[in-house]
């Protein structure tokens, strides 16, 4: 076989794929193909190096990045595990920009066109190579022509067939690997075997080379004359333009196996040694010059149970080891106390790494997921920018016994610096901490693991909507506090016009009195007794767009006083203010809702159930075949938006939303809102 540039020295390899298609069993068949496990396991015998997390195990599915580093034929890879579904998605963020090669594992499912899209698009931007691994095959019922014809849908570039199946029987018994030309024969667990052609599979192996070579030739002029000559191009030639394309990113080679049974491992392997590129091209990619000084890029952060803080880092040049001070961007992230090999759960201690390696970098308590960290004195430039994950689903959380505040506080702080795409807000107006994330899966598995990893029992419940109230009418009104107990007593007198204010004016205080009927050193204690008030008006809730002028009122030389004067405006306004006629206000969102098009009819029906008025839709900008959908929701009504969205659209839809104004509310709608409300502040 042509080496096709090999380039030697450690690689570093992503699984990516849809939920499902199969990565992590990929990787299991791999660690058993090379030596590094001694029996394949499965993950539903949950018995694999990767998903080995109490969560992955429980759901059966990736939750978390796996990294294993094996040894093949001398050379040192690296694969990271990435989740396949969305709600997970950003674990990959900060891998893939700085990975040599991904390996797309894909299946012959349409409904997982969608989620295949979405994944090969984000390799797409980020100018990562790739290969797909079409997965499955052992039960592969269709053509793989027209499996291809079908997953091209989601690529952009070229999906170009390096391997055929052989059928016996309705069965795939081998492969055809179009750029070796010759013919293998699967063994379960072991190495494929060459085997003899038959006429009919040589006639097949002609015709489908040829449409590879045709493909190939779009971006070689000189392939392209041999063709159009009829000159058969030399084996080596094949192979050189099949891994400068693919480093290029100018096509996406597929290959084809089964994960579970280890068919098609050992092609796969040999690919990913001579054909992905080195260390030294993907600091090409990422703009990274040739110096010798030591740099790592961050891109995960685990705390774990007994090792403290742990950054899994990719050396992207130089050397680092135990000892090394590390800076980021904002200054010096810390010592690396040690260097370890990763094998799923497990650490082993080791020497240092070199430019290439993926390691874990002991207690850098400065380090951050997504940082580029370096040996010199200077903040060295970001190679990756993580763009903020919207949170689309949100979950109040509170430890169970109040002595724990302080312990939930430093678990929810590990757990957003463990996974970025969570969210922790402090809302104001409904005194909650909501843990916000990309889905229901997404927020289950964080609050498994801050009872299970850190140890902090919690009270979960759904955020309460931060309703507001205004009023529609105004009055006039006295507000009259008279106290006597023996020596001073307590005098204050006010005479106050409330009325409403157009919607977005806030809360405004002013004095028209004459006269001196209240002296002016007491007008801030009653804007003061006013503003206290208006945090919870006569429907229960934060009033808004409120006027109210001091006009008159009295006091009494010797009895007045701030205080006497604050509890009059507050006995006031209780009396005035259900006169005013208040009414509800509900928050409303702008939401912009991204989707393939095919969905855009449910999702417009979804829209107009949640009481949310549809502002149109477009083509989503550099996606065929999505769209944006436009709409204005009320809060109250988004909760679960996520959850029917991603029903609708096979995993893959997600949305945006911010504030956009307040809107009255009336009738049942108000009246159930306000026994929702005091039926959560009476629980």
């Amino acid at each position: 076989m042509a080496d096709g540039g090999r380039i030697a020295g450690p690689k570093c390899i992503a699984l990516t794929g849809p939920f499902a298609s199969g990565k992590t069993t990929l990787l299991e068949a791999i660690l058993a193909r090379t030596g590094e496990i001694t029996r394949q396991g499965t993950t539903a015998e949950k018995n694999t190096v990767g998903d080995a997390s109490a969560e992955a195990r429980a759901h059966q599915m990736s939750v978390e990045v796996n990294v294993a580093d094996v040894d093949f034929m001398g050379d040192r890879l690296t694969f990271l595990d990435c989740p396949g579904s969305v709600e997970f998605a950003f674990e990959s963020e900060a891998i893939l920009p700085v990975v040599d090669l991904a390996v797309v594992v894909a299946e012959a499912d349409e409904k997982k066109i969608p989620a295949l899209q979405v994944i090969l698009k984000t390799l797409e931007e980020k100018r990562v190579p790739r290969i797909l691994f079409l997965n499955k095959m052992d039960k592969a019922d269709a053509r793989v022509r027209e499996t291809l014809e079908m997953l091209q849908q989601a690529s952009n570039v070229p999906l170009v067939l390096r391997h055929i199946p052989i059928w016996q029987s309705g069965v795939v018994t081998g492969f055809i690997d179009l750029a070796l030309e010759r013919a293998f024969v699967y063994r379960e667990h072991a190495a494929s075997e060459v085997i003899d052609m038959g006429d009919e599979d040589r006639a097949r192996e002609a015709e489908a080379r040829f449409s590879m070579l045709e493909t190939l030739a779009d971006y070689d002029d000189g392939l392209m004359e041999q063709l159009l000559e009829d000159i058969q191009p030399d084996r080596d030639s094949v192979f050189r333009d099949l891994v400068k394309e693919m480093r290029d990113g100018l096509i996406c080679p597929v290959m084809i196996g089964s994960a579970e049974k280890a068919y098609g491992i050992g092609r796969l392997l040999k690919a990913f040694r001579h054909e992905t590129p080195g260390i030294a091209e993907t600091r090409t990619r990422l703009g990274l010059g040739e110096g010798g000084e030591a740099v790592a890029q961050v891109l995960k952060t685990v705390h774990t149970t007994h090792g403290g803080k742990l950054s899994v880092a990719r050396v992207m040049s130089g050397s680092i080891g135990e000892g090394a001070e590390l800076v980021g961007p904002d200054g010096e992230v810390g010592r690396v106390s040690g260097v370890f090999r990763l094998m799923g759960l497990s650490t082993q201690k080791r020497e240092a790494a070199e430019a290439g390696e993926t390691v874990g970098l002991g207690k850098l308590e400065g380090a951050r997921t997504g940082m580029t960290l370096a040996a010199g004195k200077a903040a060295p430039p970001q190679l990756v920018a993580l763009a903020a994950s919207e949170p689309v689903l949100g979950l109040a959380v509170a430890s169970a016994e109040r002595k724990d505040d302080v312990k939930l506080s430093a678990a929810l702080q590990k757990a957003v610096e463990e996974d970025p795409s969570l969210r922790v807000n402090h809302v104001q107006d409904t005194g909650e901490t909501v843990l916000e994330g990309q889905g229901e899966m997404h927020l289950r598995v964080a609050m498994e693991r801050l009872t299970g990893r850190y140890g902090v029992a919690v009270t979960t419940h759904e955020p309460h909507v931060p309703y507001k109230e205004t009023i529609r009418g105004a009055v006039t009104v006295r507000g009259r506090h008279k106290k006597q107990s023996g020596g001073h007593g307590q005098f204050g007198d006010v005479v106050l016009d409330i009325k409403p204010l157009p919607r977005g004016s806030g809360f405004q205080f002013a004095e028209t009195v004459t006269g001196g009927a209240v002296p002016k050193n007491y007008f801030s204690s009653i804007e003061e007794g006013i503003a206290e008030y208006l945090h919870k008006g006569p429907l229960g809730f934060p009033v808004v767009d409120v006027a109210v002028t001091l006009t008159d009122g009295s006091y009494h030389a010797v009895d007045s006083s701030d205080m006497a004067f604050r509890t009059a405006a507050q006995i006031g306004m209780r009396e005035g203010m259900p006169q005013c006629r208040p009414v509800l206000l509900e928050p409303v969102l702008k939401v912009e809702i991204a989707v393939p098009s095919e969905a855009t009819p449910r999702v417009n029906a979804i829209v107009a159930q949640r009481r949310g008025q549809l502002l149109g839709y477009d083509a989503r900008p550099g996606w065929q075949g999505w769209d944006v959908v436009e709409a204005m929701i009320p809060q109250g009504e988004i909760r679960d938006l996520i959850v029917e969205l991603r029903s609708a659209t096979a995993g893959v839809g997600t949305f945006k939303a911010s504030f956009d104004h307040l809107a009255e509310i009336t009738g049942k709608l108000a009246e159930q809102a306000i026994e929702r409300a005091n039926g959560a502040k009476a629980a």
